[in-house]
């Protein structure tokens, strides 16, 4: 009989998604971690920046257990979405070092209560707002696995590079002429249903 560890299974699939966006930002310049790469600005830097707010928020304030440094992009007076971007003030190693501080504060407050630890979340409707660890848990690892998806496409359009996760890319093999030739032929097939 296998045995399971539901909060550990939890912790892991986070970790996992949290480690998969950080690697998004591997060989890239200042420049490239910060360009924004969709109209509403999506950037990679900008993603790490807004998860660790989401993380010292949900596993923090949440649990009434506050990350002891302050964020000021989270504060009410904070220009809208100052915390999807890095300003030129702000390095990578910076906002990534803050992540990893960040986790260990998350981690603490993951080992520390039980699965059915109850919190709360002033910023969802009062209907919702009373949670547990296990709900908390689930709604980071989907928010983080979403913007690690983000992060994927963002990296992709920056250099080509694409993959799940070092030394599990979970892509097929193809050099670039299979790339360019698989690309093609979804052109040709989406021209083709796009006909009346």
């Amino acid at each position: 009989m296998t045995r399971t560890d539901p909060k550990a299974d939890l912790h892991r699939y986070l970790q996992v998604a949290r480690e998969a966006l950080l690697w998004k930002l591997e060989g890239l310049s200042e420049y490239d971690v910060r360009r924004p790469l969709t109209p509403t600005g999506t950037n990679l830097l900008g993603l790490v920046k807004h998860l660790a707010g989401v993380e010292s928020g949900y596993f923090g304030h949440v649990f009434d257990r506050p990350f002891p440094e302050p964020l000021p992009w989270m504060d009410d007076d904070a220009e809208p979405n100052a915390d999807m971007w890095a300003a030129a003030t702000e390095s990578r190693e910076q906002i990534v070092a803050l992540y990893h501080r960040v986790w260990e504060h998350a981690d603490a407050t993951i080992a520390d209560l039980p699965l059915d630890a109850i919190g709360s979340v002033p910023w969802w409707p009062e209907d919702r707002r009373e949670v547990t660890l296990h709900r908390v848990l689930i709604h980071v690892i989907a928010e983080t696995n979403r913007h690690a998806g983000h992060a994927d496409i963002v990296r992709e359009l920056i250099d080509g590079a694409a993959g799940m996760r070092q030394g599990n890319e979970n892509m097929p093999a193809g050099d670039e002429a299979w790339w360019d030739s698989y690309r093609d032929r979804l052109e040709r097939v989406a021209q083709e249903a796009g006909r009346p």
